[in-house]
């Protein structure tokens, strides 16, 4: 709340008003260095722009090296326009439009991941269309480790990657063609997972895989992208996982199975989202109302499932079950959270922790710089979407970004001009 917890942000409130996303530049720097440390060396780790696409963020980890890897045409447009060379970009996802596939040749994207045999058909016939040649992971649908928790992608029937058992059977899948070429395999088979055990055993157990599927194909592999699967926290105070043995673990494996991985053949790719820019993200709110109900004490937000965690249906992230930062109050009578929209679903946490709630308190929701904004239901209700800023070490304001309001172009009469 905007007194003890936050006051240190509530300037950018009554500077850019509420609801607000703050992003610390710092945060994100030590993320990265931290996850870095955390994987084997060497590798490269490409970052998840579904996590968060505002052009502010990806120009911090465009410059701190990471390349990207983007699903659509607009993650693809932030990601040029915060300075990724198109060339290092790599484009995934299971549903890529003969359109989309072309206009990412043609702006120079040269790495895709195959995810289906008519998925390879289309890549190789833009490209031929094109005139170029472009390079491709195959993305396999392995087996699971073991039980694990987060979200599973793969390991499973599911719309990602082709089958274990599929592999052999798509056409000129490990051959390629003129313009498109095979250069190596891609895995995700978890999302968000804390157990570093598990975590461990899902990446060993893609390495084997791998290691598996290029003996018996031949194919001599540039690339090994294992995915990702790291941790963060979510609306709630609290630290990403460290991976203290990640990297050890990890490297014993790839030097039994892939020996020349510490060469560079192939390199050991890792796709990163959340955990580099969870930590980074606060999200400001107002306090609207305080209001009994039923023997409860509702705290009306002007920010909703519309700002926050509007889709956790989807599973990327978990149900809203938002605690602000702010005194250590254990004894507080807990408080639901809710914004301001008109259905009973507006809900952010059940069980928040919040001494003496005042209307036009300033609440501050750490830990939202995944899945945020870009996780919310922004056209409910049509209510403006939140003004996103960045902040440097010395809590300067470095970027601001807002969203322009939908504008109608009204035809005139038989297609012609609106007089």
């Amino acid at each position: 709340m905007s007194r003890d917890g936050v006051a240190d942000r509530s300037h950018l409130a009554r500077r850019y008003g509420t609801p607000l996303y703050v992003y610390d530049a710092a945060r994100i720097h030590r993320a990265a260095d931290r996850l870095r440390a955390a994987l084997p060396s060497p590798h490269r780790l490409y970052y998840s722009v579904k996590a968060n696409p505002s052009p502010a963020v990806l120009r911090q980890l465009t410059g701190l090296g990471l390349p990207a890897e983007v699903s659509s045409a607009g993650e693809l447009a932030v990601a040029l326009d915060a300075g990724q060379p198109a060339g290092q970009v790599l484009y995934t996802g299971p549903g890529k439009t003969p359109t989309e596939v072309t206009e990412a040749i043609a702006a120079g994207v040269r790495l895709f991941s195959v995810e289906s045999a008519e998925d390879h058909r289309r890549l190789a016939a833009a490209a031929a269309e094109h005139g170029t040649t472009v390079e491709y992971l195959i993305r396999v649908n392995g087996l699971p480790s073991r039980p694990a928790g987060g979200l599973r992608m793969t390991g499973r029937p599911s719309q990602f990657g082709i089958d274990l058992d599929a592999l052999w059977s798509v056409p000129g899948l490990f051959t390629g063609t003129p313009a498109a070429r095979p250069v190596g395999l891609h895995f995700f088979p978890v999302t968000n997972m804390t157990d570093e055990a598990a975590l461990a055993a899902e990446f060993t157990a893609s390495a084997q895989t791998a290691a598996a599927v290029l003996h018996r194909s031949g194919l001599d592999a540039t690339v090994l992208d294992l995915g990702g699967g790291f941790a963060a926290p979510f609306a709630r105070p609290g630290e990403s996982p460290g991976y203290q043995r990640l990297a050890a673990t990890l490297a014993e494996t790839l030097d039994t199975r892939l020996a020349g991985w510490r060469a560079g053949r192939p390199v050991v790719a890792f796709e990163a989202g959340r955990y580099l820019v969870a930590e980074c993200g606060t999200l400001l709110s107002t306090v609207l109302d305080v209001k009994r109900s039923g023997g409860r004490t509702f705290v009306v937000l002007d920010a909703g499932i519309n700002n926050l965690g509007g889709v956790s249906a989807t599973g990327r992230l978990l149900p809203p079950s938002a605690q602000p930062t702010g005194p250590d109050a254990p004894d507080a009578e807990p408080v639901t959270l809710v914004g301001p929209l008109c259905t009973p679903l507006d809900v952010l946490g059940r069980d928040a922790r919040l001494p003496d709630p005042r209307v036009g308190d300033v609440v501050a929701i750490p830990n939202v710089g995944a899945y945020g904004l870009t996780a919310s239901v922004l056209g409910f209700l049509s209510r403006p979407p939140p003004t996103e800023v960045l902040v440097d070490a010395t809590d300067r304001v470095v970027a601001v970004t807002t969203w322009s309001v939908r504008a109608v172009e009204q035809p005139g009469p038989a297609g012609g001009a609106a007089p």
